[in-house]
Parts: structure tokens; C-alpha cells; sequence
């Protein structure tokens, strides 16, 4: 009982965390969100199946009077039983597989290492991790430190590098995790779609100090992005 009431104070605890990954204000979000929901939905259609047959099988074999001590003949052989438990799990893994090759692809124009992967019409940010802070700096030469400042509907194109060790930039609501290495810039672009403020993190453990690497990503208009870009 105790580990019960243990269980849910965990989860109540949990609930009331920002770092919200189900809750998507990007296209690039609502991608990964999809596939989240997608695989989701196929592993609880196999437990339910799993669990259902199972209830089944106890029912019809469990032991009653005299019939325990019987023992079952054997099945030696059913094509359609070794057809069906090796098609159905190839069709299930075909669901998954094609939504994400396709997101994978769509996807690789807004991540990359090199400059292949610019956006041609998107803001840049320079964004440099370090031992314990984020420092974002912005293309008028604007420097913002654990602050992101973004207008919204924009597309923006991060070029992410480290001053020390290796950090991973995320943003929940906005973005999948991207490692920020040292010596190597890497990229990452998407479009924020809502105005508000959104949690970000390093997702890497990189010190003592690591819990001091968050950052608030304030996704606002553009007139009042462009009216704080201007403030000194």
C-alpha cells in the first residue's frame, strides 16, 4: 500500500513539472509529437491484446476437479498461428517505420553539422553553452544570457557551439534535444507557432552545476521582439 501511495505522489509531483514534451508550439514539436503519440498507440494496442489473451488462457486452463491432473495433448504444427504471430509484428514495426523515415527526413533540413542545413530565410542565434550558463547572441549583435527572446512565427536557425564540454540544448514544448559539442558548431532551426514562455535545459549532465543550466525561451510578437532586440 505504501509503494502504491509513493507511486502516485511521484506521478502528482511529475504532473506539475513545465518541462512539458506532450504539449507542442512548434512544427518541428508537433512532429516529434505525432510519433510519440503513434508508437503510444501501438504498444498499448499489444499489451491490451497481450493482456486480454492472457486472462483467456487462465480462464480456459486453469485447474478444476479432476481435470489438473490431465495433461494437454501437444500442438505440433498451425501455419496460420506461426503466419499470423510473424506478419503481425512486421506490419506493426511497418506502421512505426514509415511515419518515421519520413519525419527523420523532413527533419534533417532543420538539424545538421555543417552549413548545409541553413535556413535560408530564418533568424539566427548564436548559441554558446558553457559551465553553467547559455549565451545567446542575436544577428544585430544583441547579447542575451539564460534568457531566449523569439518572435513568433518565425522560423529561427540556431548555430550551437561549447566553450568546455559537451551540453544538449532542449526545449521541450519547441524542439527535440541536440548535443552542443565543443570545437563544432552544430544547427538547429524551427518555427515557434504560440506565444508564451517555455522552459529550456541542458539534457546533458556536464558538472557539478549541471542543474543550473536552464534557460526561459519567451516566444513574443514581433513587434515586441523587435522593440526588445532594440533595447540596450
Amino acid at each position: 500500500m505504501k509503494k502504491l501511495v509513493l507511486f502516485f505522489f511521484v506521478i502528482a509531483f511529475l504532473s506539475g513539472c513545465q518541462m512539458r514534451v506532450l504539449n507542442p508550439k512548434s512544427d518541428t514539436a508537433d512532429t516529434l509529437t505525432d510519433l510519440i503519440y503513434l508508437s503510444f498507440g501501438i504498444m498499448m494496442l499489444v499489451l491490451i491484446v497481450v493482456f486480454v489473451l492472457f486472462v483467456a488462457f487462465l480462464r480456459k486452463f486453469r485447474e478444476r476437479g479432476k481435470a489438473k491432473f490431465d495433461i494437454p495433448p501437444d500442438e505440433k504444427e498451425n501455419k496460420w498461428l506461426e503466419i499470423t504471430w510473424t506478419l503481425v509484428p512486421l506490419l506493426l514495426i511497418a506502421i512505426l517505420a514509415v511515419p518515421t523515415v519520413k519525419a527523420t527526413y523532413d527533419l534533417t533540413s532543420k538539424v545538421s553539422g555543417s552549413a548545409e542545413g541553413s535556413q535560408g530565410d530564418a533568424m539566427t542565434v548564436e548559441v554558446v553553452g558553457q559551465q553553467f550558463n547559455w549565451k545567446f547572441t542575436y544577428e544585430n549583435g544583441k547579447e542575451s544570457y539564460d534568457e531566449l527572446v523569439l518572435p513568433v512565427d518565425q522560423e529561427v536557425e540556431f548555430r550551437l557551439t561549447s566553450n568546455d564540454v559537451i551540453h544538449s540544448f532542449w526545449v521541450p514544448n519547441l524542439s527535440g534535444k541536440i548535443d552542443v559539442l565543443p570545437g563544432e558548431e552544430t544547427r538547429l532551426s524551427f518555427e515557434p507557432r504560440e506565444e508564451g514562455t517555455f522552459q529550456g535545459k541542458c539534457a546533458e549532465f556536464c558538472g557539478a552545476e549541471h542543474t543550473l543550466m536552464r534557460f526561459e525561451t519567451k516566444v513574443v510578437s514581433q513587434e515586441a521582439f523587435e522593440s526588445w532586440l532594440e533595447k540596450e
